[in-house]
């Protein structure tokens, strides 16, 4: 097995892990089928130009806000927030595992994990 292979097991492991917590928080599962698909939104940076396009969409993707998100949730106990950082934490490792990472300016098909053919 690749050592690429190797990072997108991690990734459905992250996923499947995450799917698994939003279950035991006894969240709505088609809830979370209905907004997985929601960071995707932040593609429309790219209807500007790239630099504009990959910004937003990083945004979107990076972990490092859900993660602050699932925090501020879990100490303050603000469920609807746990709901959604859960959902966007799987998201991002749903889209990490499919091998579409973080994006350059070059262009939408170049990331951090591969260059998209």
């Amino acid at each position: 097995m690749s050592l690429r292979n190797v990072i997108y097991v991690e990734y459905v492991i992250g996923f499947i892990i995450c799917l698994f917590i939003y279950i035991k928080l006894d969240y709505s599962i088609l809830l979370f089928f209905l907004l997985l698909l929601v960071p995707d939104l932040t593609m429309v940076g790219y209807l500007f130009n790239l630099r504009i396009g990959s910004l937003v969409y990083n945004i979107g993707h990076s972990l490092i806000i859900p993660c602050i998100l699932l925090f501020i949730a879990y100490l303050g106990g603000f469920s609807f927030l746990l709901m959604t950082a859960v959902i966007w934490i799987a998201h991002i490792y749903l889209d990490r595992s499919l091998g579409f990472g973080l994006k350059y300016s070059k262009g939408f098909k170049v990331t951090h994990l591969q260059k998209i053919d």
